[in-house]
């Protein structure tokens, strides 16, 4: 950030009230795009640049109706007349050799525009000569457009029953000829130009012709009699365009100085011809020297852009385009200027003649009509050019000098540049954007036109959109062939920017060799990293699902260049090489294997342990499709497969749900690969689940009442729930305890504790994932939750030596974990997996029980076939040797056992069959052994006595969560950042935005509130029992924590938290947390409550969830949710799970029930630091110090202990005190260089310790019996709360100030236990609840105030 926008927000203060900027520059934490996005590609925008019929005219009809030196008797002309056809004089020679020459010229001059179709010629007609040749135009022509030409200066003018006129044979008559037939003859696609009088009549009649026939057709359907009804049907005018010289009522001009066939001239020698209108104008006589005769010697060729002539032409073109592309509709544009380039040639040109023709009094027509663009401001710069170019000419002729190059391209270009930097966000589009097309042509200009047109497509979407539209495509496609260096950042920037909006041109790249181009720029080692990274997002889009960019770019050697950079630097480059690596072998085995050869899985696992949550989830999505091809397995690619698949297992406690849902999506493809393997290890679960009496929290209570909370904070409305599963708000956590193997049923709580019977939901905060019903999942949450502890304790545990089957059981035991992850969308993911196996597995079991299993070969080869066996393959966990000493503090990471995988995964037991994956197929039996465990007459989850085996209904109603390919949308997500604006000033630090101005605002009011508090603290607090707010809370409070700086408070009770106002006294919003039923809120903290506050809330199985918007009229939202302790086990007594969190660093201090201190890397969101705690006691309190990287926690026991988080984990506590006899109720390290650290026993002694002194400072005496206690940061304060019902208040010298027994106002009834007590954190207000509901707030007197 620039020193100028640090120091901005201290307007509003005299010079002697210094503001504190370290506040402006505080980091916030979960404020990334991953947090205040939802993870989804963008919607894709329909692509209408991509032309899906481009044509070609193939064949030119040149119909001449001249009859030279006739004249026709229905036009009187003037004397002189305009004479020229075709820039020849037809009275210079005789009639027919006039005639000839004529026919000859205007093929050349269409042939200048389309040299590649058949001309056919045909002069002074008759009908069947006409007929004849129309016919054999649209035979040859096929589906092609055919051009019908008709130059009518020599016959009458067109009837109003729409008939052109021709000859009889002797030439003595005109013959009518209907526009009907000629539609007939022609067919369609067409295109006719008329150049005669009151041509405009022709397209009326043309229109009129073409409706009849439709209405014909609709008759003809009806009615089988119908004499069309037999024809094949004729092809429908909508394709035909026409032009046509002038309306219906006017006449062709007949200057002198004009050619006869001026609307002729415009469309094919438009050069030619504007420079003559030009020197016919009164401005040309501004340009001395210039005549007629001199314009005719213009040196140079037309399709040579150096020469005079040539630049000219090039200037009219982008003109004319620029013209139509901001005046037309845009399809109409595609239509008539990108399609076809005869078309398109005739169109640019049409613009011309509207507006010479109209100079005359002559207005062309069009079909479709266009709008009138002969106003448009662009022809005054083509005025301009023609201008510079012609004052030229009399001097080049003359004496020679050099062509001098016209600036038109130059200053467009400017233009152009004006419109970028000065324009606002939503404006009209660039006129140039054309220009800019054409300039790319040129050398000179290159550079920066590639340079401003990066710029334009930055701005967006939209923008791309339009470029395309343009007709960009083919340039920028063309230009990859060049092989200047300094393109390239140029020409990577813009093709990423194309494919993130429209991946689709993938196979055009493929197509012309254009990967190369960005495989050359992603190996070129001296290219910047923010080019290689749009050079490897572009070839990982030209690899997505497309095999023959995937083929083509494993042939250009891809992978290796890809893994030679999974250790740049720079992030966003690792994620994408990851990415890209990911999608080149989806689904190819050769890439797949290619990528084994150069050990690709190994050299990726660097990357799980990445600092960027983004990197690791595209390392995980790198493995998961490296994993999840179905080619052929051998034994080779099975091991390969389980070490990935335990290396995955380790991120079971990743801190970011984004790589979680990506490890759920990576574990899915493995258990596709191994279902039938999956299938026994689902079976046996299910199995010991039915039969190992855990009571199920179903079971044991009875269907619960759910408190829903509206959005509203209306009093909450009861409804019931009769299972876990539908509880699938975005809140719906079902987290379960992490160490199963240490659970001990006989606790005081007994297994009740693990009831989720009563749940509260919020409607406020529902699912994107959709809600399946119970009858949806086979596998209830209850039946997961139980499995979950059923599978660390039962017999599955109690076989020893490892087994093939061990990975396959902990990468369920994974599966089951990541059910119950705190973060709705992850468990959602993970129930679909286990309840497609299940199903399988289950169904499986259904078909076996019918089938009589003797008559069957046995015919999987991985099955064992004695029960036995099976058993011990399903049952062998490596968790029985996982050593369990609590201060170890590393999650129960499946594969962290002590043998290693590669070694005893091919010891594959004794088996019949090769060990090679069997395909699954559920109906042949492939599990026939398994039948034999299951009495034949038990059926599967059972629904109900009527149910069948063959129960269709089932197999319907599953189908959704079976055939679904799991996705999480991450890489899709990740290319929005290419869609989006790169280059603009983020919002936060343009000092104009709304987002700046609120932050200013808050960072104002802050500094107000700590300034106006502290004054009242100094002044010392005499007394603190004025009630300024009570209110009954929904529920009992059990944690609360006032906002810093809003006058918002958070009271938390079991699973739900309330905000209140406590200024206005009013309910701000009520909302269900997620907590399974067993667990409750232990801890909150605000996170950025300089900013924009989230709030934390830690519950006692290690969960944390963060949530935003709430307390402000939206809907409450959850950011993110993860396992900050896996060890926690719920407890009635326990501390559950306390937290500390440093605004400062980003860092998070999670402890509890637990033997460690573990602490979380918010910026990282990963684990950074475990601190063994070294007591056998649970952590009651925590409290940092980022300045001197100091940890001080109260323990159970009494003890307080101090760490120095610099140190390692053994000997980083640097000391501990015995000296309470009690639980340490809070410990408070103060934040000042020399602070103490002061810490409470439940018996009321306070004890002040200096970090660098073995004992207490000081002790003072306060009541017995505590059960909440709160030490006021700035004021030294201290508030007790006890069982006895009352609130003392003590200042630093241990005096009471004040003693709190009732509250104020109705009845005034005596305060009930005290279950939560909390100081603002400036002012002197001390919040209380209490057992009776009741949440109170008192602070010191009011004139203090």
């Amino acid at each position: 950030m620039d020193a100028e926008l640090l120091h901005s927000p201290v307007v509003g203060f005299t010079e002697d009230e210094e503001v504190d900027v370290s506040y402006w520059n505080l980091p916030l934490a979960f404020m990334k795009k991953r947090h205040t996005e939802k993870i989804e590609g963008s919607k894709a925008l329909a692509q209408s640049w991509r032309m899906k019929d481009r044509m070609k005219t193939v064949s030119v009809a040149l119909v001449l109706c001249l009859n030279v030196g006739v004249d026709p008797p229905d036009v009187v002309k003037t004397s002189p007349c305009a004479r020229l056809e075709c820039w020849i004089d037809p009275l210079s020679m005789s009639p027919q050799k006039a005639l000839e020459t004529i026919g000859a010229n205007l093929q050349k001059q269409y042939e200048n525009w389309q040299p590649r179709a058949r001309y056919k010629q045909s002069l002074d007609p008759t009908v069947d000569e006409v007929k004849k040749l129309c016919t054999s135009l649209r035979r040859n022509a096929k589906e092609e457009r055919v051009l019908f030409h008709y130059n009518g200066h020599g016959v009458p003018r067109p009837t109003v029953n729409g008939e052109i006129w021709v000859f009889n044979k002797n030439y003595t008559q005109y013959i009518p000829l209907s526009i009907y037939d000629l539609q007939t003859w022609m067919g369609s696609p067409s295109i006719f130009v008329y150049d005669c009088s009151n041509a405009g009549i022709i397209v009326k009649s043309f229109k009129q012709f073409a409706l009849q026939r439709e209405q014909e057709l609709e008759v003809a359907a009806i009615n089988p009699n119908h004499p069309l009804a037999q024809m094949p049907l004729p092809p429908s005018m909508k394709n035909c365009i026409q032009l046509a010289a002038c309306e219906a009522s006017e006449l062709l001009p007949m200057n002198p100085d004009l050619p006869a066939d001026l609307f002729t001239s415009c469309l094919t020698t438009p050069i030619k011809i504007a420079l003559r209108w030009f020197c016919m104008q009164r401005s040309a006589k501004l340009v001395p020297g210039v005549t007629l005769d001199l314009i005719e010697k213009i040196p140079g060729r037309l399709n040579d852009r150096r020469t005079p002539l040539g630049e000219l032409n090039w200037i009219f073109t982008a003109i004319t385009d620029t013209i139509a592309w901001n005046v037309l509709p845009r399809d109409l544009f595609q239509k008539l200027f990108r399609q076809d380039l005869l078309v398109a040639s005739l169109f640019r040109n049409f613009l011309l003649a509207e507006r010479i023709m109209r100079s005359y009094n002559c207005t062309p027509v069009s079909s479709p009509r266009l709008p009138p663009t002969y106003m448009h401001s662009m022809w005054q710069a083509w005025d301009l050019a023609v201008d510079i170019c012609l004052s030229q000419l009399p001097t080049i002729i003359e004496e020679g000098t050099a062509f001098r190059h016209s600036p038109f391209f130059a200053e467009q270009l400017t233009a152009f540049q004006v419109w970028l930097t000065m324009g606002v966000e939503n404006r009209n589009p660039p006129e140039q954007l054309p220009i800019v097309l054409q300039v790319l042509l040129s050398q000179v200009h290159r550079l920066r036109a590639l340079d401003l047109l990066g710029r334009f497509l930055d701005l967006g979407p939209w923008a791309v959109s339009l470029a395309l539209s343009v007709g960009i495509f083919p340039y920028v496609l063309k230009l990859l062939q060049s092989s200047a260096r300094e393109l390239r950042p140029l020409l990577v920037f813009i093709w990423a920017k194309i494919l993130a909006v429209d991946s689709s041109c993938q196979a055009d790249l493929v197509k012309d060799n254009g990967h190369k181009y960005f495989l050359s720029v992603l190996a070129d080692p001296y290219m910047p990293a923010e080019h290689r990274t749009m050079a490897v997002f572009i070839l990982a889009v030209i690899v997505n699902n497309y095999n023959t960019g995937q083929e083509a770019c494993l042939q250009g050697n891809l992978i290796a260049i890809c893994l030679e950079q999974l250790n740049d630097p720079h992030p966003l480059l690792r994620q994408w090489v990851a990415i890209c690596l990911g999608r080149i072998w989806q689904s190819f085995d050769s890439a797949r294997w290619c990528g084994v050869r150069d050990s690709a899985h190994e050299k990726l696992y660097s990357l799980l342990s990445d600092p960027i949550p983004e990197v690791r989830c595209a390392a995980v999505f790198a493995l998961g499709t490296f994993v999840g091809n179905s080619a052929e397995r051998t034994d080779h690619s099975t091991t390969i497969d389980h070490n990935v698949a335990m290396m995955l297992a380790q991120l079971i406690n990743d801190g970011s749900p984004i790589v979680r849902k990506e490890l759920v999506v990576a574990l899915s493809h493995l258990v596709e690969q191994y279902e039938s393997n999956f299938c026994t290890v689902a079976l046996q679960f299910i199995e010991e689940e039915k039969n190992y009496a855990v009571p199920s929290p179903a079971n044991s209570t009875e269907t619960g009442n759910v408190t829903p909370v509206k959005d509203s904070p209306a009093i909450p409305r009861l409804r019931s729930v009769n299972s876990y599963t539908n509880l699938r708000a975005a809140t719906t956590a079902r987290t379960l305890n992490k160490s199963l193997q240490n659970l001990n049923l006989n606790e005081e709580g007994g297994p009740a504790a693990f009831s989720p019977g009563n749940l509260s939901t919020s409607s406020s905060a529902s699912s994107t994932l959709g809600s399946p019903d119970n009858d949806e999942y086979l596998l209830s949450f209850e039946t997961i939750d139980k499995m979950r502890r059923v599978s660390s304790y039962s017999s599955l545990n109690s076989l020893i030596g490892v087994s093939f089957n061990s990975v396959y059981t902990q990468i369920w035991r994974v599966l089951l974990h990541l059910a119950a992850d705190p973060f709705p969308d992850v468990s959602d993911l993970a129930m679909r997996v286990l309840n497609n196996i299940a199903y399988k597995a289950t169904m499986n079991a259904r078909t076996q029980r019918i089938i009589d299993s003797g008559s069957l070969t046995q015919s999987a080869p991985a099955s064992p076939t004695s029960k036995g066996t099976l058993i011990h393959q399903a049952g062998t966990s490596h968790r029985s040797k996982r050593s369990s000493s609590p201060s170890s503090g590393s999650p129960p990471v499946p594969g962290a056992s002590s043998s290693s995988l590669t070694n005893e995964v091919p010891k594959a037991p004794v088996r019949d069959g090769p060990p090679a994956r069997p395909t699954y197929t559920p109906t042949l039996g492939g599990q026939a052994p398994h039948s034999q465990q299951f009495p034949r007459t038990r059926k599967m989850f059972d629904k109900g006595p009527d149910q069948t085996a063959e129960d269709g209904d089932e197999t319907a109603a599953h189908r959704g969560f079976i055939s679904v390919s799991l996705q999480t949308g991450v890489c899709d997500w990740s290319a929005k950042y290419f869609a989006q604006p790169v280059m603009k000033i983020p919002e936060e630090h343009d000092s104009e935005s709304q987002v700046r101005k609120e932050r200013e605002w808050r960072f104002l009011r802050n500094t107000r509130v700590r300034r106006q508090s502290q004054c009242v603290t100094q002044r010392g607090v005499t007394r603190l029992d004025d009630q300024i707010f009570i209110n009954r809370n929904p529920g009992v409070p059990s944690v609360v924590k006032f906002h810093p700086f809003n006058t918002c408070i958070a009271v938390a009770d079991k699973d739900s938290i309330c905000f209140w106002d406590w200024e206005k006294g009013e309910r701000l919003d009520y909302f269900y947390n997620g907590n399974p039923r067993y667990t409750r809120i232990t801890a909150m903290e605000y996170l950025n409550g300089h900013d924009s506050s989230l709030l934390l809330t830690a519950t006692d199985d290690g969960a944390l969830r963060i949530w935003k918007n709430f307390a402000d009229q939206k809907n409450p939202e959850m950011v993110t949710a993860w396992q900050g302790l896996s060890d926690m086990l719920p407890t009635t007594r326990g501390a559950g799970m306390v937290v500390d969190w440093e605004q400062e660093t980003g860092l998070l201090m999670t402890s509890g029930d637990v033997r460690v201190i573990r602490i979380w890397d918010t910026e990282r969101e990963m684990k950074v630091q475990d601190i063994p705690t070294g007591a056998d006691s649970c952590v009651t309190s925590l409290s940092c110090d980022p300045q001197r990287s100091l940890v001080a926690a109260g323990f159970g026991d009494g003890s307080v202990r101090v760490y120095d988080r610099r140190m390692g984990p053994n000997e980083c506590r640097v000391m501990t005190y015995r000296e309470h006899g009690a639980w340490v109720v809070k410990t408070h390290l103060q934040k000042e260089p020399e602070g103490h650290i002061i810490s409470v026993s439940v018996n009321g002694d306070v004890r002040f310790f200096d970090p660098r002194m073995p004992e207490a400072i000081n002790i003072l005496q306060t009541v017995k019996g505590l059960t909440a206690l709160d030490i006021h940061p700035q004021a030294t304060l201290f508030a007790c709360g006890s069982m006895n019902q009352f609130i003392a208040v003590y200042n630093s010298n241990g005096d009471v100030i004040s003693n709190i027994k009732y509250y104020d106002g109705f009845m005034g009834q005596r305060i009930g236990a005290i279950s939560c007590l909390a100081f603002h954190p400036y002012w002197p207000h001390l919040a209380v609840g209490s057992n009776d509901y009741y949440m109170s707030i008192y602070s010191a007197e009011k004139r203090l105030r």
